[in-house]
């Protein structure tokens, strides 16, 4: 059983909860041999003035079929659940009472994958989203900043950790995975969002989705790319 969530960090403008071990050791291991295995991974592009550059990392866009999602300036329909990403899911339902229809994962295999200043605020997510930050592998450096005031946090998500963001993080906080020299062996992270239909996408705006989408990538071109 995963255990209850602790209290919010001291922070401001956002709700920010850490369970380092919301997955025992042993559960985390087979999550992530099973997610290793189970998930489209591919090197998806970003656009930047034009162009579709590789992103430093790997990707998959896994969820229900209506949950098509745009990040990095292209829009993804969504691959099916797999049996461990549905495991993961059900278990975070069960936890933070809260359903999710979409899931992000990212796989970074060494130090030199990276992901840039961004926040999860795209409008198919709402003004409020909970975004659900689930960590398997090797432990990385977590980095956050403040909008307006330039504040900086940093947090170590390790093996079978939760990150719960809510309530305003997305819109007074930016976070990264930043690049590190050190060897550092694969690590998977997955972030459940719940995504609404497409025709109230259309509803939010179109412009301000371009501009954050140039936004975003525009931090991963500056966290650099690789062969």
């Amino acid at each position: 059983m995963a255990p209850s969530l602790p209290p919010p960090l001291p922070w401001p403008d956002g709700e920010f909860r850490l369970a380092a071990g919301f997955w025992s050791p042993a559960e985390a291991d087979a999550l992530f041999a099973q997610l290793s295995a189970q998930l489209a991974w591919s090197r998806h592009g970003v656009r930047l003035f034009g162009r579709e550059l590789p992103a430093p990392r790997l990707s998959a866009w896994h969820g229900d079929a209506a949950a098509s999602y745009r990040y990095s300036g292209i829009r993804h329909a969504p691959q099916p659940w797999t049996p461990a990403l549905r495991a993961v899911r059900e278990r975070l339902a069960a936890a933070l009472g809260f359903d999710f229809n979409g899931v992000l994962g990212n796989l970074y295999r060494d130090g030199a994958d990276a992901r840039g200043w961004h926040s999860d605020d795209e409008p198919e997510l709402g003004p409020d989203p909970v975004i659900a930050s689930a960590s398997f592998g090797a432990p990385r450096r977590f980095a956050l900043r403040h909008r307006a005031s330039g504040r900086r946090e940093v947090l170590e998500l390790g093996h079978g950790s939760l990150l719960l963001m809510a309530g305003a993080s997305q819109r007074c906080w930016q976070h990264g995975l930043p690049r590190t020299a050190r060897p550092c062996a694969p690590r998977i992270n997955l972030t459940f969002r719940q995504v609404r239909p497409l025709a109230a996408n259309e509803r939010a705006g179109v412009s301000g989705r371009a501009v954050r989408a140039m936004d975003m990538v525009g931090a991963d071109n500056a966290a650099g790319a690789r062969p």
